[in-house]
């Protein structure tokens, strides 16, 4: 099958995202799938990695406050004649930006079958961005964009309930998995932890993410100064980038930021701490939780997405309540204060993270695009929210 992947992240860049879309595009390569992958043109992409894989980048704009993202911009009719030229059995967007919208249109004209995947709550960021006024409006483009699609895989059960009820339709769950053998806490490093000022037997508390208001970083560093209390050589290293970390250096100048890592840098950051405190509330799934399972964390984090799925509390990890932001910091307070024990949950942790391979979810994400790639236009094509959606905005 030839599938058009349209995204507008993308590793060298690091994220969630741009992680996933690496992870399935590779293993629907090993699979005998024909890709062509459509993204923003970075200076710093390597060349194509397989010889069934065409990467076709478009101009993109950079996106402010976040270095290195861009939102694709192709010029009108590229991406048509691209799908005219070389008529993809399907095309998957997994990001909802210009270019995935753009190639929405260019694919429905040309009728190929579209799939998409639902990755992140744009529509929650607009609070954290001064702009709550919008949420309802970019709620209403969000389920305009997905209902034009043959289906939309998405990462949590939960975020299904969610979006049924606002509207989205032909929801398919799509798991995510771990890299246990990249992911691993053989990659512990002494040396690594040396560099922090943690000793052999100091605990260290590890964040990894963007380092961006909707992550709620001030909430893991609240906690971990709190469990600091009990335990004053507990470190704290933050692991990622992003608009909020010049600020966050100042105010916590305690804490090791680490900036970027990648592959086998990013393992041993992970192995090297003995506890991953995480306390967004704006996830659809949460890459970095099963990650930091696999490296053999103790994971505190709230009760939902890559929490819900993969954590019992208490036996392979900690959940508190969504957005209990007291409990959280009595968690991590309690975690650091029975360290005893804290080795069988990191053990389980590990075990748990080994039963859910990525190749499942290739597995799963080859027989839905198989199955969209069947399917008829269901519904019209619409240029923009339809009137009767803007008369309830």
């Amino acid at each position: 099958m030839h599938i058009a992947l349209v995204t507008e992240t993308y590793p060298p860049e690091v994220n969630g995202v741009a992680m996933t879309n690496q992870r399935l595009v590779r293993g629907l390569l090993a699979k005998g799938h024909r890709i062509t992958l459509i993204k923003p043109r970075h200076q710093e992409a390597p060349p194509a990695e397989h010889a069934s894989l065409q990467v076709h980048e478009v101009f993109g704009i950079p996106i402010p406050n976040y270095a290195g993202l861009k939102l694709g911009l192709p010029r009108p009719g590229e991406l048509e004649r691209l799908f005219e030229a070389d008529k993809p059995d399907i095309v998957h967007v997994a990001t909802e930006g210009p270019l995935g919208f753009s190639s929405l249109r260019s694919a429905r004209k040309l009728r190929i079958p579209v799939s998409s995947t639902f990755h992140t709550n744009f529509q929650d960021y607009c609070a954290d961005y001064g702009a709550a006024f919008a949420a309802r409006w970019m709620m209403a483009y969000l389920r305009w964009f997905h209902n034009q699609c043959a289906l939309t895989t998405v990462p949590d059960p939960s975020l299904i309930q969610r979006l049924e009820k606002d509207g989205v339709q032909r929801l398919q769950m799509l798991g995510r998995g771990a890299d246990t053998v990249l992911f691993s806490p053989d990659k512990r490093d002494p040396e690594l932890r040396r560099s922090w000022g943690a000793t052999a037997h100091s605990p260290v508390a590890l964040y990894v993410g963007r380092v961006a208001a909707e992550k709620d970083i001030p909430l893991t560093l609240e906690a971990w100064a709190a469990a600091r209390k009990h335990c004053p050589e507990l470190k704290m290293v933050v692991v990622g980038d992003g608009p909020v970390r010049k600020k966050l250096e100042r105010q916590w100048p305690e804490v090791h930021f680490a900036g970027m890592r990648y592959d086998e840098d990013l393992a041993r950051h992970y192995a090297s701490a003995d506890i991953f405190i995480f306390a967004s509330t704006s996830e659809t799934f949460g890459n970095v939780v099963i990650e930091a399972m696999a490296s053999g964390l103790a994971v505190i984090t709230y009760d939902y997405a890559a929490g819900k799925q993969f954590i019992q509390s208490e036996s392979n990890g900690h959940l508190v309540s969504l957005a209990d932001r007291q409990s959280f910091i009595q968690c991590t307070e309690s975690v650091i204060q029975e360290q005893s024990k804290m080795p069988p949950i990191r053990a389980a942790a590990r075990a748990t993270a080994i039963n859910y391979p990525w190749s499942a979810t290739i597995d799963r994400f080859n027989h839905l695009l198989q199955k969209a790639a069947k399917t008829e236009q269901i519904t019209p094509q619409i240029d923009i929210v339809s009137n009767s959606e803007q008369s309830t905005l």
